[in-house]
C-alpha cells in the first residue's frame, strides 16, 4: 500500500484502501457526517468510485485521504484531494456524529496536514461553509488562514490555506 500510518497518542491514520469500503461507504451514506461535503452524501457506487479514485491518488501522489482509527475503530477520514473546482489540493476531513466533540477532528487534520506539506508540496487548501463553525474553528485552529470566498447553493463557502511553513500545535 503507498503512504504512510501516521499516530497520535490516540489515534492511527492510515492511507484509505478497500479494507475500509464498508466503514467509508457508512461515513459517505451519512447525512449528519457527509451532508455538507462538496458533492454531499454519496450512493454506494459514489463512494466505490471515490475508493477507487483515492486509492489511485497515493499511488500517483504520495498523499492522499486517510482513514482515522481510534481504539481500532474507523471514526472517520481526513487528508487531501485534489479539488474539482480547480483549487489544488484540498484538505477534507469527517467524522461519524458519534465521535465529534473530542478533538478527534483537529488533531487528524492536524497531522495529516503536516504530513502533506512536509512532503514538499507547497500550498492546502480547505473551503468550509461560513455556517459550519465546527469546521472553521479546526481549519483555525491547524494553522490555516482565510484566503477568500465565494458563494455555492446559495451558500457563503470560505476558502482557507496553509503553505508549507509547519504548525504544530
Amino acid at each position: 500500500m503507498a503512504g504512510s500510518e501516521l499516530r497520535t497518542a490516540r489515534l492511527l491514520l492510515r492511507p484509505v484502501n478497500w479494507p475500509d469500503m464498508e466503514d467509508m461507504a457508512r461515513l459517505k451514506a451519512d447525512g449528519a457526517a457527509f451532508g455538507s461535503m462538496l458533492g454531499g452524501v454519496r450512493s454506494r457506487a459514489q463512494a466505490e468510485a471515490e475508493m477507487a479514485e483515492d486509492v489511485a491518488f497515493w499511488a500517483e501522489r504520495g498523499v492522499g485521504i486517510f482513514s482515522i482509527i481510534e481504539q481500532n475503530r474507523f471514526v472517520g477520514m481526513t487528508g487531501v484531494h485534489e479539488r474539482p473546482d480547480g483549487r489544488g489540493l484540498g484538505l477534507r476531513f469527517a467524522l461519524f456524529p458519534w465521535a465529534s466533540g473530542r478533538g478527534i477532528a483537529r488533531e487528524a487534520a492536524a497531522i495529516a496536514l503536516n504530513f502533506v506539506l512536509d512532503t514538499g508540496i507547497e500550498r492546502v487548501v480547505a473551503v468550509a461553509r461560513e455556517d459550519n463553525r465546527a469546521s472553521r474553528l479546526v481549519l483555525g485552529s491547524i494553522g490555516m488562514s482565510l484566503l477568500d470566498q465565494f458563494e455555492r447553493d446559495g451558500h457563503t463557502m470560505l476558502v482557507y490555506e496553509r503553505r508549507q511553513t509547519p504548525f504544530y500545535w
